[in-house]
């Protein structure tokens, strides 16, 4: 494993001149409703992209998106495909890896930055050679942001790698120093003849109770007579002669490619010197903020590159229904999550217990949701008359503002302690025992069984499937994940239910299977929410496509995708009892 560590940081160190070479490259992408290359913006018109740009416009029939651009499209789909296996394959193994602490996880990392720069250099190379059709776009900036942020991870991981590389070389040597090679017949004499050892011990304080001394040196180290043979006196030669060398490179499978050159050794010596305690806190949690905040911040790339706007509402839902899914998986199990008891303060620290319920959360973002963009919603319209449509959506979102709020306060312990106060404040309370045993809570408390988040989704869903739309591919869309949020808030409900015939018993998750359902309902609605824009569905129309072909598409994403999840789920957990001796886990026993 040394051996991977240290050819990572030579990996690593031309990697990072990679790199830098790729974000050397110029300006702009594109914006709503276009394939767009994640990278760099034009950086000036050049003489070309004009000439190109002029015929666009002089053309009757000119393409308005880089999806029907008619050149440079092999360019575009090499940049889409090496993107999407960077993010999509290679990046969340990556984190996982990064996440158990796996001395692996630096090799993925550098696999999925080298991929990403050859698709931004493609990116780039496309932007170079096609005109600016939207102006002043999202999708570049973002795209930008997210490079810096996954190059400074893996600069991160780097520097963590070297400081504990020169750290365990540094114990290594240390280790070595304060050990001599004792002959077998040395033992053997010391042995047969304990009362001729010597008054003064040859034990240092920190000996392990072997012969050893402060230095690997031959007059330190002392037989049981005091005089070795002649072939005792060879051996111990032969260590002084090469005892400088032996310490530099104890491990003979670490010489050549796969060893650590004299620079290598030095710097991670020097990294692991010149950083404290402290500053190695501060760069690890910094890596792991960027661990649990990169993916989300790479699908935000993605969706700029195809639309703004559905993009932002649809991709909500999206993650909602990955959070359902790894809840399902036992994410969160500590927080109590994962249709769990919640672990109490002894089990986990005292921070993760008072984290509120995930019913909490979920009522919370919808409330918010409603709370800030029940004034935004005519905003698009400022000073013209309000239309139906806009009262519909401003009623939308009161229900939004007004369910949350019902949600937190049924999340909440206090109003529920307040709401119990008349049969915990008689007499009663205070009589004999068995009155006071039946006052204990019930079984149904150790679960959350709020249902205003699922149906805040269900009347969503029902009003958005019968809502007006421009086209009638468009309305078919709305139809189709209206119909799915309804079926994620049905599942829910199914959920409900069984957590309160038979109540969580135990720390681990429970796994109710109604909530694949859910996430399923959730990610596939939330997939074709985003791609109900109008550009999208503008694109449909012109190819001859149907709504159908959008369910069915999405419908097989969606079922690969939680498949995906399940497998990088399983790759963590792989990496922590890698991690761990066996002794440290074990099995559930069977009930």
């Amino acid at each position: 494993m040394v051996a991977i560590q240290r050819f990572s940081v030579l990996i690593a160190l031309s990697l990072v001149g990679v790199t830098s070479r790729a974000l050397a490259h110029g300006d702009d992408g594109v914006e709503v409703g276009a394939m767009t290359p994640a990278g760099p913006p034009h950086s000036a018109t050049t003489a070309l992209s004009e000439m190109t740009l002029a015929n666009a416009i002089a053309t009757p029939n000119a393409s308005e998106s880089y999806f029907s651009y008619p050149h440079f499209g092999s360019l575009m789909l090499a940049h889409i495909a090496l993107m999407t296996i960077a993010w999509l394959f290679v990046l969340p193994i990556g984190v996982m890896l990064s996440v158990a602490r796996s001395r692996l996880a630096l090799i993925v990392q550098l696999s999925f930055l080298a991929l990403h720069g050859i698709a931004l250099s493609l990116g780039a190379i496309y932007a170079y050679n096609t005109p600016q059709l939207y102006e002043n776009n999202s999708h570049n900036k973002v795209g930008w942001v997210v490079t810096w942020i996954v190059a400074t991870q893996c600069v991160l991981e780097i520097v963590k790698l070297v400081a504990r590389v020169g750290k365990t070389d540094d114990e290594t040597q240390e280790e070595q120093m304060s050990f001599l090679p004792v002959t077998t017949n040395a033992l053997e004499r010391q042995e047969q003849d304990p009362g001729e050892q010597p008054a003064e011990s040859y034990r240092y304080s920190d000996d392990s109770g072997h012969f050893t001394a402060s230095q690997p040196s031959r007059t330190d180290s002392v037989s049981s007579n005091g005089t070795y043979t002649q072939e005792e006196e060879q051996k111990l030669h032969q260590y002084d002669a090469r005892g400088k060398h032996d310490l530099d490179d104890s491990h003979p499978e670490e010489h050549g490619l796969w060893g650590s050159p004299k620079s290598i050794r030095y710097m991670t010596s020097f990294v692991a010197t010149a950083l404290s305690s402290k500053a190695l806190r501060v760069i690890d949690a910094i890596s792991n903020a960027i661990n649990r905040t990169i993916l989300p911040i790479g699908f935000v790339a993605f969706v700029t590159g195809a639309a703004v706007y559905g993009g932002v509402f649809g991709g909500i839902f999206f993650w909602y229904g990955l959070l359902t899914l790894g809840r399902w998986m036992g994410c969160f199990v500590e927080y109590g999550w994962a249709w769990n008891v919640r672990p109490p303060t002894g089990v986990v620290s005292s921070r993760k217990s008072r984290i509120p319920s995930a019913e909490f959360v979920e009522s919370f973002v919808i409330f918010l949701y409603g709370s800030t963009n029940v004034f935004l919603e005519h905003l698009a319209a400022w000073g013209k008359p309000w239309s139906p449509m806009d009262l519909e959506h401003i009623s939308i979102t009161i229900m939004f503002f007004g369910g949350g709020l019902c949600g937190m306060l049924v999340e909440s312990t206090r109003v529920r302690e307040l709401l119990n106060s008349v049969i915990l404040t008689s007499p009663a309370a205070h009589g004999p025992r068995n009155v006071r045993d039946n006052l204990a809570p019930p079984k149904s408390y150790s679960s959350s069984m709020n249902p205003f988040p699922g149906l805040v989704i269900l009347l969503l869903g029902l009003i958005m499937s019968s809502h007006h739309q421009h086209s009638q591919i468009s309305t078919k869309i709305h139809q189709q994940w209206g119909t799915l949020f309804m079926g994620f808030a049905l599942a829910r409900g199914l959920t409900y239910i069984i957590m309160w015939i038979a109540p969580p018993s135990s720390y681990l998750p429970s796994r109710p299977p109604t909530e694949l359902i859910s996430s399923f309902c959730l990610i596939t609605g939330g997939l074709i929410f985003m791609a109900s824009n109008r550009n999208t569905v503008d694109s449909l129309e012109q190819y001859g496509l149907h709504a159908t072909f959008l369910l069915t598409v999405t419908v097989g994403f969606t079922s690969f995708l939680m498949a995906w999840a399940i497998i990088v789920l399983a790759v963590k957990g792989w990496a922590v009892r890698r991690n761990q001796p066996p002794s440290t886990y074990t099995d559930p026993v069977p009930a």
